[in-house]
């Protein structure tokens, strides 16, 4: 069998319309040969009524801590209801569909409720019914437990659940299917002129989704990339060819000068963060302080990033939702730290950085024509990071997306 795995975000499913507009993507795929298998997210996003974070809305100020494990038996009736309406759909169009959710498609999880990590996927039902000629539409983002208890997978569940299957499937590809053309250089709503990517690799976007674009989670791109399986990035509304995720570097030719290769892929953002800094100057044994530090941040279940470990000071950035929290853990262990909030990350991500002389000499002279003030700033092997001030987010992208030449022809 020639399996592929479509996914369908929760606007993809929102509407008769675009549900129709799926089952005809789904309906090509199966005249091209292809079993597909697919998965679905729930339908449309906060304030509809079938939408994951109107499920949460309702239990939400009953108690002081809703129960996980209930909490993800609610939340988990999204794509349930989602993958009825469009198992429906697919029938009414004279397919023959079957509809399982994660626990019998044989996604078998951990028992972290709400953030579940995928152990691994049996997918002998699946397999039994693509045989005997069937779609099989799956739910996305939940499992269970080896003990049958349902969870939910977190934030971008629904791609990992479609890279999960893509892999155990042994898929020929996995098509993410959204409501934009394809992987972008920069976020259009901020830059007029970015365009879409014909190819990038998986760790180009892995390092575009974690540094703030949002067209697919990074847990699924490195779990296609075990087997080497292409992700398509499309869109349910057009006929474009979207994006290609594949480990190759973009070819650029038979003859083509080898200096024309890609240095920067794309420009990527992350709002609303607050920049701590902890002094640590007058401390006597300092390596012992770094380690309460992040122990506090830990033990507390705070993510921390933009970590900056100095001889006389520890910075590193909060979301701003919890910086106050973060404070007064601070507070409690004896430090005497400060914040900035309301500020911004911005990253140039392309594989061709490394070994590249002069690119951060022109992010920060870009930065500086634009006005921008760069409060930190940290590199890796794919990726620059710079700390803004929030209001000067816009303009710090737009201005290295045009120093770098990303913009359309």
């Amino acid at each position: 069998m020639r399996v592929l795995v479509q996914k369908f975000g929760g606007t993809s499913v929102s509407s008769a319309e675009r549900r129709a507009q799926v089952a005809a993507k789904v309906s090509e795929a199966v005249r091209e040969g292809y079993s597909p298998v697919v998965v679905v997210s729930a339908i449309g996003r906060s304030g509809d009524p079938y939408a994951t974070d109107t499920f949460i809305n309702l239990v939400n100020g009953i108690t002081l801590e809703s129960p996980k494990r209930e909490m993800d038996l609610l939340m988990s009736c999204g794509e349930i209801i989602s993958g009825v309406v469009l198992t429906s759909t697919l029938k009414s169009m004279g397919l023959e569909a079957i509809l399982l959710t994660g626990g019998q498609a044989g996604i078998i999880t951990n028992d972290c409720y709400g953030d579940a990590r995928i152990i691994r996927v049996e997918p002998k039902g699946i397999l039994d019914h693509l045989s005997e000629g069937r779609v099989v539409v799956v739910t996305g983002f939940q499992g269970v437990t080896e003990d049958g208890q349902v969870t939910t997978l977190g934030r971008g569940g629904s791609d990992t659940t479609a890279s999960a299957l893509g892999v155990a499937l042994n898929a020929e590809a996995i098509d993410i299917y959204t409501d934009v053309e394809g992987i972008m250089t920069a976020d259009p709503r901020i830059v007029e002129d970015a365009r879409i990517l014909d190819v990038v690799t998986y760790n180009e976007i892995c390092h575009l989704a974690h540094q703030g674009a949002k067209v697919i989670h990074p847990r699924a791109v490195e779990i296609a990339m075990q087997r080497n399986i292409p992700i398509w990035i499309k869109c349910t509304f057009s006929d474009a060819r979207g994006t290609l995720v594949t480990s190759i570097q973009p070819d650029m030719g038979a003859g083509t000068d080898i200096t024309g290769d890609r240095t920067i892929t794309g420009i990527a953002h992350t709002p609303n963060v607050t920049q701590i800094q902890v002094p640590t100057h007058d401390v006597a044994d300092v390596l012992q302080v770094d380690k309460q530090i992040f122990k506090g941040m830990a033990l507390a279940d705070i993510s921390v990033d933009f970590i900056s470990v100095q001889p006389e000071s520890v910075l590193y950035t909060v979301p701003d939702e919890i910086a106050e929290k973060a404070m007064k853990i601070l507070d409690n262990l004896g430090f005497k730290p400060t914040a900035v909030p309301g500020c911004a990350k911005v990253s140039i991500v392309g594989a061709g950085i490394a070994g590249v002389p002069g690119v951060m000499a022109n992010m920060v002279e870009a930065l500086s024509d634009a006005g921008v003030r760069i409060l930190q700033s940290a590199d890796s092997h794919t990726t620059i990071w710079v700390l803004v001030n929030k209001e000067d987010m816009v303009p710090a992208v737009q201005a290295l997306h045009k120093k770098f030449l990303l913009g359309a022809c």
